[in-house]
């Protein structure tokens, strides 16, 4: 099966054997385009997709050793996503379904994020609680086996990776804010910058990153309510400090809201997925909770954790069952929130 994925920022394709073994994954990063500006400008998304997305796909076939003939569908992401980056992918997808005379198959993206897993783990990776934790979601699934996922929770306003990414901008740091937060951390004291840990303790499986940020912002520049109390100058330790701090606050969050995830469905298995679940402290802050509560974590591998299409291994799922997408589907853009 031929996969394609691009929702947000990276064009990928991938194609998938039957058995759930990744034959070729192709991923093209846009993130040198969006560098300037701290983020993904969508436009500006849509048009490098238009540009990569042929070259991208004929390198994943041509890894993978395959020709239209050996196919037996085409998978395309459809939602969530920017609307402008789906269609691309889309148009592309249903052409060569068209052209090749193959079923086209519709793949949800935050779904896809938590098959990763199954295809690094195994069939046994279910039934699970799910997070995906990435720069436009942070959302808690309960995931009975590979084909359904009900949403149970979510941030209610910036997701995880968001919020690492306008920290990184407050502090000078590179864009993508993921791996430059992380690594101005490892030099800095995580307990250096009191910051809050919002709704850590609220029953409610929902998390706030936005009032995270502000302190962040307070700590970094001053808070104008205060003028009176400087903050501190912003020299290269002070960056560490913060980056450490506000990393440390982040992980507490998404470590407890995965343990009340835990309680709540009673499941033996926690799967992660997702850009965010790159971040190595967040690895080691779940692997520790998994280890106390006795519970198998799944954790996508770092290949798998940033969009690529070889998750969209999922469609296989839907191709066992017979499901399958008309030519004149159309993409769901924007968010998902509980």
């Amino acid at each position: 099966m031929l996969a394609i994925e691009s929702s947000c920022d990276e064009t990928a394709a991938a194609v998938i054997a039957a058995d759930r073994s990744v034959l070729s994954s192709v991923v093209s990063s846009q993130a040198a385009l969006h560098e300037r500006f701290g983020g993904v400008v969508p436009e500006i998304a849509s048009r490098a997709h238009v540009e990569r997305i042929l070259p991208v796909i004929r390198e994943a076939l041509a890894e993978a050793n395959v020709t239209p003939t050996d196919l037996s569908a085409i998978a395309v992401v459809t939602h969530p996503g920017l609307v402008g980056s789906l269609l691309v992918g889309v148009t592309a997808a249903k052409t060569l379904a068209a052209v090749w005379d193959l079923p086209l198959i519709a793949v949800d993206h935050l779904r896809a994020h938590l098959y990763a897993c199954r295809i690094a783990y195994g069939e046994e990776a279910f039934p699970a609680c799910g997070l995906v934790v990435s720069g436009g979601h942070t959302n808690w699934y309960d995931c009975p086996d590979a084909v359904r996922a009900t949403l149970i929770g979510s941030t209610i306003d910036d997701a995880a990776g968001e919020a690492f990414d306008k920290v990184a901008r407050l502090l000078g740091l590179p864009y993508p804010g993921g791996p430059s937060v992380q690594q101005a951390a490892e030099h800095g004291d995580p307990t250096a910058v009191p910051l809050p840990r919002p709704m850590m303790n609220r029953p409610e499986l929902a998390v706030s990153f936005s009032g995270l940020k502000t302190a962040v912002r307070y700590a970094a520049l001053g808070n104008p309510n205060s003028p009176e109390v400087p903050a501190p100058p912003l020299g290269e330790r002070r960056i560490a400090d913060l980056a450490a701090s506000f990393q440390a606050a982040a992980v507490d969050v998404l470590v407890g809201k995965c343990d009340l995830a835990l309680k709540q469905t009673g499941r033996p298995t926690l799967l992660v997925g997702g850009g965010v679940a790159a971040n190595r402290a967040l690895r080691v802050g779940l692997t520790d909770l998994c280890e106390r509560r006795g519970v198998r974590l799944c954790i996508a591998p770092m290949e798998l954790c940033v969009d690529n299409a070889a998750m969209a291994g999922l469609a296989w799922e839907s191709f066992e069952r017979g499901e399958f997408a008309p030519l004149d589907c159309d993409v769901t853009p924007g968010l998902v929130r509980a």
